[in-house]
This record gives structure tokens, C-alpha cells and sequence, in this order.
């Protein structure tokens, strides 16, 4: 450590380079030997950052450990007061860190709105214009009440906060929640986390570098924006009509693009109006993503100087650190993530995205998010309406110490900008080419060079000012490949490139005669050619040493290249990974991999190929939890089967299957599982060995649902042809015999569910149709739906029904809900939707327009969710993101009377006053003062300073309800609408920070 500090002592004097330029012994003659001490010193400069960077690192990791210490001691001091009383603060693990904060509610008087007795619930066509958005008298205008959030009032449709006096079975939670006063709450995990330290002491990021001062400015930054974010007021709409019949009872009718959908009062609801529909206490806190993007990305996978590896897929970025087998998430995107570039000082990141729409219709802009990687905040957003499309491609200056940023977007001109990212300015603006764009870079020690390449070209860039001139690279003797794949610099600044030719070019840099007044120009030429690879060559990656990696596509190989670019070593990626999307130096002699079949691979040239990140390969819809062990399973279109365990967070197995898999369901006894496919098919297959059990074909079309019965004597399969299967299961799931089936409905089965003794189900299909089936009469159609109205279901998966109808959001169209899953503990109900979202309702949901918890992490429709055996974990897939994410369960608990309230954002924060907690990632660290610089310390707590730092902890989770309060956004940020989310929540602390700009601009 001393003799590291001494090197940077030594760099920051300036005595050495003014003994230099003032040496008389350097005459104006002797040019060249100039040159070679120049060349000398940029050297030792440059190892002199390198030594800096691992100080930074090293010293960030030992401030780490320290907090985690002080933190388990006073966690173990706080254990001992009361047998009963609960931890008074969430153990926060390094697999998922929150980057959010809190909002501050205002107390203003809650808003009752009584249910008429005749009402309409109509839901008319999904159409963004035609939805309603009401303001109350003397209100500011808010956000749609569908964007509910934990903030929110906690009922819209509430005469009254006091509970009904009549204790109704299926409705306690709803009535037992209720209370005249909001009590003191914080968010608990019901089983705490293990905190984990292992970070390489050499590599570790700054996790805890001025905790103290910046954690301060976090905590003032949300207090300043407090008056913003007001409670959402729900008026009254139409919703949904309540009648009676004289035979059947009551029921409650809602509509469905004008169809009209009855469903039947259950008997012991005395008073339909007396119900009460509120935010459930538990919430969700994103734990673990599964997969990758490298299919249609390229140079997306880098080792961090913390140990992780970073990448991203759906709108997340992940930093996983293999050796501790733990991730953390950035969440402050809202669509598909599509590039990547990091910092020269290899701790800030620059991710682009794609444009999206909103639910309502409206346009999510693509931008670009320059955040840090140790503390997850948000430095700086850009571009907002200036990138059509999405971000292709980006790149950090590197002569400059990447004050500047360079993207080229999606739109057909391929438009480059020069950011000057700290001040969130544009600098310079040119069209590049109508062809496609694949990279872009600046040069690393000519400041005013960009180069850009893609389809048919190469062009140099000099930048000067607020101007950009291009010159075209002239190929001459060589052939013009169709692409020019990527870029790399050697270290006396010629530029390579890699094409689809499988050639790597030499650019050198000459000079030609100079125009009077301007000095001479400099033009790129090609000096060299080397035959590469077969095939393409994807990527190029220059290794710290000065030795090439390359990366072939067809050939599937990487070569290292000596200083000379004679290849020293290659290796061969076994096909089934996939052809080569990203190379990266990693730790000693390794590097990463990234591959088009969605794997990130470790490996050397000794050892070959490690598996660290693998997911599937096209659209998700499969998915099932075992019904005792921690595993499940999901299949999708790329006709691969995955077994997954959710306490390791590995895959157990894997299979192909001869056709696509899109749905799925295991045995009661856990043996077996079944799967349905497209084709009318469906396998069953031993959940241990992964062995084919048996196959059985229904019918044509797809199949939509597997559903065995609660003791696993019978399944039940729903086709796309209208019809139920029934089949008679012995041996363990092993052997079927064809029962009956189920006929009566007018269009596809989406949904079903057993009773628990077997003898009946309800089902829903495509045309919005609830039905039930006497399956022991010869599974015939129940004419009388109201005998079925106080059946208990085992499963409630069905998306229409009386205890789950209150999950529509106004205005649908039936298909805006694509899975349901009621928890087996019958407390909450998740529901995947077409906007990204994955909602947490209370059950049973029998009001129209409930509220729920709102968590963004997918880009694309989310297909299906299930609670694992023990509800302590919720899965969810994605459709054209592919991803997989695992989300925790979590409670609020209530903290004894002696505790501060820390009043942060939107939410009160109940913080223990002896509570010495540094659970947060490290807020930013004072040298990178260009965020935070404009924020003023205004609202802050008179709470310990150790409260503060546990309030950043929880930050994520308020944030992004930041968010999902639906506050009056800046009009140039994208519609951000991620309510209470404890993920969305950690999409927390990016959306505030571009909330914040809309007052107080990062500069």
C-alpha cells in the first residue's frame, strides 16, 4: 500500500515533467529522442492510473467491510431487548442493492368515495385516447389510478377507514388492515439476508468512499422534491353493476369490450359494500435475474474492478460476482437495454436504450444513463428527445478521462453526437450514414478523432469545436468487406479493424502536405492485412499487456495475437454455446464471452470454458414451481426445458424438446412434470433425471394450460381448440388414461382451476367466457353458475372471477392480463401484465380499480408468474425479453413507539434512534462531484447520521413509488409510471435523479 501511494505521490508532482521540458540537453536537433521520452512518461502515467484505480478500489473495499462489521454488531446488540420484538431493520445483501430513496407523504385529508348500488365497470377497447383520467375538485392533475401505489390512499373506494362489523372469512385481510391512523412501519425481509464481503480486496470498487457526506445529500436530495408528490386521488368511475336475482343471488357484472361478465356474491358476504380492497402489506424486492442479452448485442460483458461482471437483459443491468455467487441490479431503465460502455476510470457505466410505449400509449424516449457502479445512482441522464429509436451505440472519451460521450442512435440517419456528459450538453450533431452503424469509438490519445464503422464503411471523425468532419476510409487494393464488425487501437494509435471478410486491417495515420495557417492533416491509410479468422471477425479486444483477442463468428474461435499480431494461442467455443458476441479481459490469464445463444462463459486457454450466465433464447411462456422443493421449471419457444434452482440460482438441467414448449405444470408427488406445446402435444418428464415419461397428443393446436388436481389423480389440459382434457393419473403421475372432455366454450382456454375434492373447474377463455364443469357427471357444463359462487379453489390462476376481478385496470381489453397467481398462503395475488409490470394485489380483490404495488424489470410483456412452494419467492418470465427474474417477498413490520420517524420522500421511515446501520451501497463518492453538485441540504432529518445511511438502504423502494404516485414529470423525461416497486423500486434511483432535473439539474 505505501509503495502504491508513493507512486501517486510521485504522479501528482510536477516537478518531474517541468525538470523534463527544461533539460538542456535536449536540443532542438534531437527530435526522436524527445518522442521516446514522451513515450516513456505517457507509459508511466498510464500504470500510475492503473495503481490509482486499484488504491481507490482497495480502499473502497476496506470501508465496506468495516460498515459491514459495525453494522452486524449493532444488529447484534439490537436483537437482545424483547422476545417478540422484530429486527428493527432489513438486512440488506449485496445480491440485490436498492438505488432508490424515499418520498415524503403528505398529510392531507384521505379522500372517501362510496360505492353506488348500481354502477358499470365498463372496459371498452384497449385504446390510450379513451381512457379516463378524473381530477377531484381543487386537486392537481395526477397520474391514471391504475399507476396505484403502497402510497397511494389505501383504499379509492372507501366510506369509511374503520373496519365492517362484519367479520367475513374470504375478506378478513381487507377489513383486519384497516386503521384510523397510518401506523409506524419499515420494510422487513421475512428471512434476513446474509450479508456477503468477499470482495477482492485489489479489485473492490469504492463502496463506502464518503458515505457520510453524500448519503446526506441523498436524504436532502428527495425532502427537496417532497411538495411535488402528492397522494393520488381516485374519483369514482363507472365500474361495475351489482344486482340481485331472486334465484341466483347477488353478482356483480363487469364489461369486457361491451360483453357483460357475471360473477356470483359469495354467500358469506353479507354486504358487498362493507368489502374493503387495500395495498397489501408484503411487497416484492428483485433478488436475481436470469439470462443474458447477446444474441442481438455485441460488446456487452466487462469485468469491473469490483470482481463483477457486468451485462444486461430486459431493462435491467446486472453486476454479478461469480466468485460470491451474488448480483446487484441497476433499474433505471424502462425498456430494452441495447448498449454498454464503461468509464475509463472503470467505475461509471453509460447504458443506452430502446423507446417504448407506456400503457397508456404514450412514448417512453430512448436516452442514455450514465450511473455508478459501486452505489447504483444515477449520474446523468441524456438525450431525452434528441435519440430516435433507441441508443445503438456509445463510447466515453479516453484522451480526456472521459469527460465526453459519443453516441450514434437508431434512426435512419444514424445521427452522431458529442456529449459533454457532466453538463448534460450536446456539443457537436452530424448525420453519419443511412447504412447501418455497428460501433463507434473514440480514439484513445487523439482527443479530437471518433471513428465509426458498419455496413460497407469506415469513417474518421475529427472533431473540433461544435463541428464534425468526416473523412472516409479508402480500402484501394483491398477488398471493401460488407462489414466492418469492430474497432481496436494499438498502442502507437493505429486503429484496427475486424470485418466480415474475417480480415483485421492496420490503419496508420500519415501525413500529407498542410494547408497554410491549419498545420498538417492527418489521413488514415491502411498499412496491413491479416488473414483472421473463417468467418467474421465479431470483436476485438485489447488486453492490458498490449496483446489482441479476437473473436470469430463463423469459426467460433479466439485468438490471441501477440505484440506483433502473430497469434500466440486460440480455442475453439463449443458450438452448443453459441457463435461469439462479446470478448473481455477478466481476472489473471482469463477472459469472457458473450454468445448469441445468451451465454456469458469464463475461461482460459489452458481450462477451457466455464458456464456463468445462460438463459433461454426466444419467447418465454412456461412456467411452474415444484410443489416441495425449491426449484422451478420454465420452456419457451426455443424448444429448450430448464430446471432452476431459486435457492442457488443455478440451472439444474436443461432439455431440448422436439417442439416448443408453452406451458407447463408439475405432479403433487414432485416426480413429473407435464408440458403442453403448440402443436397439441404434450410430454411428461421426470423431474430428477429429465427422462421422457410418456406423450400424448389433444387435438391440433396449442396447448394453453396444464393443470393436475390437488391429489394428482387427474389433469386437466386446455387447448387452443376450445376444449378441456381430462385424463385419470396413476403411478405417480407416470401413466394417463383419457377421462372425458371438457366441451361448451366458445373460444380458446386461457385459464383453469380444480376444487378440492376434485369434483369440479372453473375456467376462463379468449372471449372473456367464466364456466364451470361437473367433472364426475362426464365433466358436463354447470348451467347454474351460482351453485359454484363458495367453491375454495386450490389454485386461483383464473384471471375472471369475484375474488380476483379487481386486477383489471380500467379500459382493458381483455388481454392486458396475461397470468395470475393467488399465493398459497391465500394472502396475495400476482399479476403479470402487457406493459412490463408485475403487480402485487391484495386477496381476495373484489373491488374494481384496486391498488396494487407496481415493479418494472422486464421490457417486454410479462407472461407468467408463480410463488414458489414456501410464497417466499415470486418467479416471472418475460416474453420477447426472455428473461426470468426472481423476486423476494417482503413484509412491513411495526417498530416499537421509542423509534425516530424519519420523514424521506413520500414515506415515513420509521428508524431505530441506536440503530448503526450502513446497509446502503456507497453513495457516490466525493470526487465525482458532478452529481449532487446543484442539491441543496434543505430537508434533512434531524435523525442519527446512521439513520440516514439505513434510510438509503430502503431508498429504492420509495423511489420508484416516486414513480408509481404518478408525480407530475419534467416533459421531456419518458413517462415514467413504476409504482410502489421494491425493484422498480431500485429503478428508484435513477427515475428520481431525472425527476430531480426537472428542478435541480445534475451538473
Amino acid at each position: 500500500m505505501e509503495d502504491s501511494l508513493s507512486c501517486l505521490a510521485a504522479a501528482c508532482d510536477p516537478s518531474a515533467l517541468v525538470n523534463f521540458c527544461t533539460d538542456d540537453s535536449i536540443s532542438a536537433a534531437s527530435t526522436s529522442d524527445v518522442q521516446d521520452r514522451l513515450s516513456a512518461l505517457e507509459l508511466r502515467v498510464q500504470q500510475q492510473e492503473d495503481e490509482i484505480t486499484v488504491l481507490k478500489a482497495a480502499l473502497a473495499d476496506v470501508l465496506r467491510r468495516l460498515a459491514i462489521s459495525e453494522d452486524h454488531v449493532a444488529s447484534v446488540r439490537k436483537s437482545a431487548p424483547s422476545k417478540g420484538q422484530p429486527s428493527l431493520r432489513e438486512a440488506i445483501s449485496m445480491t440485490c442493492i436498492s438505488n432508490g430513496r424515499y418520498r415524503k407523504q403528505e398529510n392531507k385529508p384521505q379522500f372517501s368515495v362510496s360505492v353506488a348500488r348500481k354502477e358499470t365497470f365498463s372496459s371498452a377497447a384497449k385504446s390510450g385516447t379513451e381512457k379516463k383520467k378524473e381530477k377531484p375538485p381543487g386537486q392537481k392533475e395526477k397520474k391514471e389510478e391504475s399507476h396505484s401505489n403502497d402510497q397511494s390512499p389505501q383504499t379509492q373506494a372507501s366510506p369509511s377507514p374503520q373496519p365492517s362489523s362484519q367479520t367475513l372469512q374470504t375478506h378478513r385481510q381487507t377489513q383486519e388492515s384497516k386503521s384510523s391512523a397510518p401506523a409506524k412501519s419499515i420494510k422487513k425481509s421475512l428471512t434476513a439476508e446474509k450479508p456477503h464481503s468477499a470482495w477482492e480486496s485489489s479489485d473492490d470498487s469504492r463502496n463506502k468512499l464518503l458515505r457520510v457526506a453524500s448519503t446526506s445529500k441523498l436524504i436532502s436530495k428527495v425532502a427537496k422534491n417532497a411538495d411535488k408528490h402528492k397522494d393520488v386521488i381516485v374519483s369514482q368511475a363507472k365500474m361495475s353493476t351489482r344486482e340481485k336475482n331472486s334465484q341466483e343471488g347477488e353478482y356483480i357484472k363487469m364489461f369486457m369490450r361491451g360483453r357483460p361478465i357475471t360473477m356470483f356474491i359469495p354467500s358469506d358476504v353479507e354486504n358487498y359494500d362493507d368489502i374493503r380492497t387495500e395495498l397489501p402489506p408484503e411487497k416484492l424486492k428483485l433478488e436475481w435475474v436470469y439470462g443474458y442479452r447477446g444474441r442481438d448485442c455485441r460488446a456487452n460483458v466487462y469485468l469491473l474492478p469490483t470482481g463483477e461482471i457486468v451485462y444486461f437483459i430486459a431493462s435491467v443491468v446486472v453486476l454479478f460476482n461469480y466468485e460470491e455467487r451474488t448480483q446487484r441490479h441497476y433499474l433505471g431503465h424502462t425498456d430494452c437495454v441495447k448498449c454498454l460502455a464503461v468509464h475509463p476510470d472503470k467505475i461509471r457505466i453509460a447504458t443506452g436504450q430502446l423507446a417504448g410505449v407506456d400503457k397508456d400509449g404514450r412514448p417512453l424516449q430512448p436516452h442514455v444513463r450514465v450511473w455508478d457502479s459501486v452505489s447504483l445512482v444515477t449520474l446523468q441522464v441524456i438525450g431525452l428527445g434528441t435519440f430516435e429509436r433507441g441508443v445503438g451505440c456509445l463510447d466515453f472519451s479516453k484522451a480526456d478521462s472521459g469527460t465526453h460521450l459519443c453516441v450514434i442512435d437508431d434512426s435512419n440517419e444514424h445521427m452522431l453526437t458529442v456529449w459533454d456528459w457532466q453538463r448534460k450538453s450536446k456539443i457537436a450533431e452530424i448525420k453519419t450514414t443511412n447504412e447501418v452503424v455497428l460501433a463507434v469509438e473514440f480514439h484513445p490519445t487523439d482527443a479530437n478523432t471518433i471513428i465509426t464503422c458498419g455496413k460497407s464503411h469506415i469513417f474518421f471523425w475529427t472533431w473540433s469545436g461544435n463541428s464534425l468532419s468526416r473523412k472516409q476510409g479508402i480500402f484501394g487494393k483491398y477488398e471493401k468487406p460488407k462489414f466492418v464488425q469492430c474497432l481496436a487501437f494499438l498502442g502507437n494509435g493505429d486503429v484496427l479493424t475486424g470485418d466480415s471478410g474475417g480480415i483485421i486491417l492496420i490503419w496508420g495515420k500519415t501525413t500529407v502536405e498542410s494547408t497554410p495557417g491549419k498545420g498538417p492533416k492527418g489521413v488514415y491509410q491502411i498499412s496491413r492485412q491479416i488473414k483472421a479468422h473463417d468467418g467474421s471477425v465479431f470483436t476485438l479486444c485489447q488486453m492490458r499487456n498490449g496483446m489482441l483477442l479476437t473473436g470469430g463468428g463463423k469459426d467460433r474461435k479466439i485468438i490471441l495475437w501477440d505484440h506483433d499480431l502473430n497469434p500466440e494461442r486460440e480455442i475453439e467455443v463449443p458450438d452448443q454455446y453459441g457463435t461469439i458476441r462479446a470478448v473481455a479481459e477478466g481476472k489473471a490469464d482469463q477472459f469472457l464471452v458473450g454468445t448469441s445463444r445468451n451465454f456469458v462463459l469464463r475461461a482460459t486457454f489452458n481450462d477451457g470454458f466455464l458456464v456463468e450466465v445462460q438463459g433461454h433464447t426466444d419467447e418465454l411462456w412456461g412456467l411452474a414451481s415444484h410443489p416441495f422443493k425449491d426449484l422451478f421449471l420454465t420452456c419457451a419457444q426455443d424448444r429448450q426445458v430448464c430446471m432452476w434452482n431459486s435457492v442457488d440460482h443455478t440451472l439444474e438441467w436443461t432439455r431440448l424438446l422436439d417442439e416448443p414448449g408453452h406451458c407447463a405444470d408439475f405432479h403433487p408427488s414432485g416426480a413429473v412434470v407435464a408440458i403442453g406445446t403448440h402443436s397439441g402435444r404434450w410430454f411428461v418428464l421426470d423431474a430428477e433425471t429429465r427422462d421422457l415419461v410418456s406423450i400424448h397428443t389433444d387435438g391440433n393446436e396449442q396447448l394453453s394450460v396444464m393443470r393436475y388436481s390437488v391429489d394428482g389423480t387427474l389433469l386437466a389440459v386446455g387447448s387452443h381448440d376450445n376444449f378441456i382434457y381430462l385424463y385419470v393419473v396413476t403411478e405417480n403421475g407416470r401413466k394417463y388414461s383419457r377421462y372425458g372432455k371438457c366441451t361448451g366454450h366458445s373460444s380458446y382456454i386461457t385459464h383453469l382451476d380444480w376444487s378440492p375434492d376434485n369434483k369440479y373447474i372453473m375456467s376462463n377463455s379468449g372471449d372473456y367466457e367464466i364456466l364451470y364443469w361437473d367433472i364426475p357427471s362426464g365433466c358436463k357444463l354447470i348451467r347454474n353458475r351460482s351453485d359454484c359462487k363458495d367453491i375454495d379453489w386450490t389454485t386461483y390462476t383464473c384471471v375472471l372471477g369475484f375474488q380476483v376481478f379487481g386486477v383489471w385496470p380500467e379500459g382493458s381489453d381483455g388481454t392486458d392480463i396475461n397470468a395470475l397467481v393467488r399465493s398459497h398462503n391465500r394472502k396475495v395475488i400476482a399479476v403479470a401484465d402487457d406493459f412490463c409490470k408485475v403487480h402485487l394485489f391484495q386477496y381476495p380483490c373484489s373491488k374494481p380499480k384496486a391498488p396494487s404495488h407496481k415493479y418494472s424489470a422486464h421490457s417486454s410483456h410479462v407472461t407468467n408468474v408463480s410463488f414458489t412452494h414456501s410464497d417466499g419467492h415470486l418467479i416471472s418470465t418475460g416474453g420477447k425479453d426472455m428473461s426470468i427474474i426472481q423476486w423476494k417477498l417482503v413484509e412491513k413490520v411495526t417498530l416499537p413507539q421509542n423509534d425516530i420517524v424519519v420523514d424521506i420522500g413520500a414515506t415515513k421511515v420509521p428508524i431505530p434512534a441506536s440503530e448503526n446501520a450502513v446497509q446502503s451501497p456507497a453513495p457516490l463518492p466525493q470526487p465525482f462531484n458532478e452529481m449532487n453538485q446543484n442539491e441543496n441540504v434543505t430537508g434533512s432529518s434531524p435523525a442519527s447520521l446512521e439513520s440516514n445511511l439505513e434510510q438509503s438502504a430502503e431508498a429504492s423502494e420509495e423511489q420508484s413509488e416516486e414513480q408509481s404516485e404518478g408525480s407530475s414529470l419534467d416533459p421531456a423525461e419518458p413517462g415514467y409510471e413504476e409504482p410502489s416497486n421494491e425493484t422498480s423500486e431500485e429503478h428508484s434511483e435513477s427515475t428520481v435523479t431525472e425527476e430531480q432535473q426537472d428542478n435541480s439539474p445534475v451538473s
